[in-house]
């Protein structure tokens, strides 16, 4: 029988697939199509201190072999997450990860620290939100910015902190090494790449915000390449995300190194797309004889 039972950390994963942040919600919609409780993991949409409205004009464009976003973070807040979220979030038979992100280092602190002692398995940090205190540069942009906020924030929470790092940085080899020095349990990568779409009709950017967040199947091999160099410089547990779409793309991030994968922009194209990728991780391994996940993981 083929084991996908994956530890990440302290961790116990029922598999390794995870859906990505701001692609699932908190699981209400994607429930009443499948048993998401089949899945390994759900990290929630991403929460912010304060309730945000998200971004004006167009969110969301499609690319070749992709898409772009610019949704701006639309969430009900961490309290209204609390108040209005949590209970169906916390009655799931999974691992309950919450996407954290903020515009200051006071947010991020703030915003764990009201988490911290609700029924949540593991916090995800995202740094990839702008810093409005700096000129709006991404906290995963700079090092030793980056470096702080994990360091701050590690004070704060003993739940397993996990760090989604940006590809934009200016080195993500480095980058996941600061995180793993300042206390993180793991790194989650990659987030969006920087984009840009134009309506030439109109001679306009698409977005209102001009840059918009690339995914899908088009940044796999450079997400998947970024994956496989953090892995390799690193002690701590990694999830793989960027591209998957099939359960192939998933054994290529565990044989890159991944403990566990996410899975993002593919719930729009297919919603049930989460359980058909566990079962083909599983004939997979029945097919070649593997037994458990840690044979091929981080083979390469």
């Amino acid at each position: 029988m083929a084991n996908l039972k994956t530890k990440f950390s302290n961790v116990e994963f029922k598999n390794p697939v995870i859906m990505a942040s701001g692609t699932f919600g908190f699981g209400r919609e994607y429930n009443e199509i499948y048993d998401i409780q089949k899945l390994g993991g759900v990290s929630s949409k991403g929460l912010t201190l304060n309730k945000r409205d998200g971004n004006s004009g167009i969110r969301v464009c499609e690319t070749p072999s992709g898409m772009m976003n610019s949704v701006g973070l639309e969430n009900p807040g961490i309290q209204g997450f609390i108040e209005n979220e949590l209970q169906f979030f916390k009655e799931l038979d999974l691992v309950r990860i919450a996407n954290v992100g903020g515009g200051t280092l006071e947010d991020y602190i703030m915003g764990v620290e009201l988490l911290s002692n609700q029924p949540i398995d593991i916090i995800e940090l995202n740094i990839s939100c702008p810093n409005v205190k700096a000129g709006g540069m991404a906290f995963g942009i700079k090092n030793e910015v980056a470096r702080d906020v994990v360091k701050q924030v590690r004070k704060v929470t003993d739940l397993p902190l996990v760090i989604k790092l940006s590809p934009n940085a200016e080195d993500i080899i480095k980058m996941a090494q600061v995180c793993e020095e300042e206390g993180a349990n793991g790194v989650s990568l990659v987030n969006t790449f920087k984009a840009m779409a134009i309506d030439v009709k109109n001679r306009r950017p698409v977005f209102e915000n001009i840059y918009a967040g690339l995914s899908g199947p088009a940044i796999k091999p450079i997400a998947l390449r970024m994956v496989h160099e953090v892995c390799k410089n690193v002690k701590i547990p990694v999830m793989g995300m960027g591209g998957i779409t099939t359960a192939n793309d998933a054994i290529e991030f565990i044989m890159a190194g991944a403990t566990c994968i996410q899975i993002g922009t593919a719930n729009f194209i297919n919603p049930r797309i989460g359980i058909e990728i566990i079962s083909g991780i599983e004939d997979f391994m029945k097919k070649e004889g593997i037994k458990n996940l840690d044979e091929i993981r981080g083979i390469l």
